[in-house]
């Protein structure tokens, strides 16, 4: 049973950064996502990266602004956000599968992920 956590979450102003962090013994195997919920609104994917680390996917609307990494030696995956905006505020989760269920090259959905932590919570605003 892969466990994940997530950190990193807090509030910054519009045009800041933040830099989420997912950690999971056992990670190295598993494609990672990351995911966002606004209240009221659906789970929304932001982000995928396979296990290699060498194929990653993008929503548009946070593409040039968020980077996606991962370092299997350590465990931890790594959401770098920045040019933060209103709407990006969120809980923000990631998600684990292997890449057999999980092809990076195409738009994710939660359904495709197991292993899922808790959230951490990310709000912007001024």
């Amino acid at each position: 049973q892969l466990q994940l956590a997530e950190s990193g979450g807090g509030l910054v102003q519009p045009g800041g950064s933040l830099r989420l962090s997912c950690e999971g013994r056992g990670f190295p195997y598993f494609a990672i996502g990351w995911f966002r919920q606004a209240p009221g609104k659906e789970r929304e994917a932001i982000s995928c990266i396979n296990s290699s680390g060498d194929k990653t996917n993008y929503v548009d609307s946070v593409k040039g602004r968020f980077t996606l990494s991962r370092d299997n030696a350590r465990n931890t995956a790594y959401l770098q956000m920045d040019s933060l905006k209103p709407e990006d505020t969120a809980v923000y989760y990631c998600a684990a599968d292997r890449d057999e269920r999980v092809d990076c090259s195409f738009e994710i959905y939660p359904t495709d992920f197991d292993y899922w932590g808790r959230g951490t919570q990310v709000t912007v605003s001024s």
